[in-house]
């Protein structure tokens, strides 16, 4: 049975902070890998300004380098658009394994806009991490008024019993300061660069293709 963390998002472009937050999590959570949930879009953002998912998938499996994380696509395949429809759908694959929900309190300050919320929390633990500049929205946000009830220490997922949902931890660590909006402003034609060779998807072992928006 293994302990894996979910992180997903556009990833528009992966970066750093992706992978110091993962390792990180990794850590505190005695986790055996991270999985990165390359989404094929994300129905909080508009389209403009998203790359293409090859591109995004690329990027991923760029900064994933040398690290237990493992980038997959497979909202693709599921066919979902939904994070609650995704993660039940995972469960229902991978039933050996315990699955951890991870986000940054950033996503925690808009959780309660989410498609069924609840029954994500219902589904497996959630972690938040902290980012500088979005821990009084989060805290203040209608979704912690409800997850808070939940709260627990990060030592209660060790233990067998203790990997039950609903469950909430929260995580601190030195903030991380960049970001995906960051590196685009800094470099607006990063999506055009020729892809990396083929892609496949760290699970599902499936093509990327370069023409799959």
């Amino acid at each position: 049975m293994s302990r894996i963390g979910l992180l997903g998002g556009s990833f528009n472009p992966a970066h750093g902070g992706h992978r110091r937050i993962s390792l990180f999590a990794a850590k505190a959570l005695h986790l055996d890998e991270i999985w990165w949930l390359v989404s094929p879009g994300n129905p909080l953002k508009r389209d403009a300004g998203m790359a293409p998912l090859a591109m995004r998938f690329a990027s991923a499996r760029q900064q994933a380098r040398r690290a237990p994380i493992r980038v997959t696509a497979i909202e693709r395949e599921f066919g979902t658009r939904y994070t609650w429809n995704t993660l039940r759908r995972m469960v229902a694959r991978w039933p050996r394994n315990r699955f951890v929900w991870l986000m940054g309190s950033d996503n925690l300050a808009q959780f309660h806009r989410w498609k069924n919320w609840r029954a994500i929390a219902r589904t497996m633990p959630i972690a938040v991490i902290a980012r500088p500049g979005y821990d009084g929205d989060a805290f203040a946000s209608p979704a912690m008024a409800w997850l808070g009830r939940y709260r627990v220490p990060a030592s209660r997922l060790f233990t067998r019993d203790g990997w039950s949902a609903p469950a909430l931890v929260i995580l601190r660590f030195d903030p991380d300061p960049r970001s995906a909006t960051a590196l685009r402003e800094a470099d607006p034609d990063w999506a055009a660069r020729p892809l990396p060779g083929s892609l496949r998807d760290d699970i599902t072992h499936r093509p990327i293709s370069g023409t799959t928006a």
